[in-house]
């Protein structure tokens, strides 16, 4: 499984960001699908996730009501639409997919930089 980034960028605090993520190969396989972000000098950490056909969905407190994350699956890509950003949002957002408990595949990362 291949995992494809996009729609990053600088935005204002306030503004928003919607980043997709473009799955190919064996997407047949892939269960739940994610996002998560790294900030410099902090940790990786779950921002999103949705299982397969969307049927449930978490997110990470901080952004809640703000993050929606979604999948196409027949187009083999998930979204993450990001409202009422804020400077703390800052961060390297990677599309991260599961194929059973053994099998991770992570994209290359989309930098999105939120200024104040």
């Amino acid at each position: 499984v291949q995992l494809v980034e996009s729609g990053g960028g600088l935005v204002q605090a306030g503004g928003s960001l919607r980043l997709s993520c473009a799955a190919s190969g064996s997407t047949f396989s892939i269960t739940a699908m994610g996002w998560y972000r790294q900030a410099p000098g902090k940790q990786r950490e779950l921002v999103a996730a949705i299982t397969s056909g969307g049927g449930s969905t978490n997110y990470l407190d901080s952004v809640k009501g703000r993050f929606t994350i979604s999948r196409d699956d027949a187009k083999n890509t998930m979204y993450l639409q990001m409202n009422s950003l804020k400077p703390e949002d800052t961060a390297v957002y990677y599309c991260h997919a599961a194929a059973g408990p053994m099998y991770d595949f992570w994209g290359q990362g989309t930098q999105v930089t939120v200024s104040s």
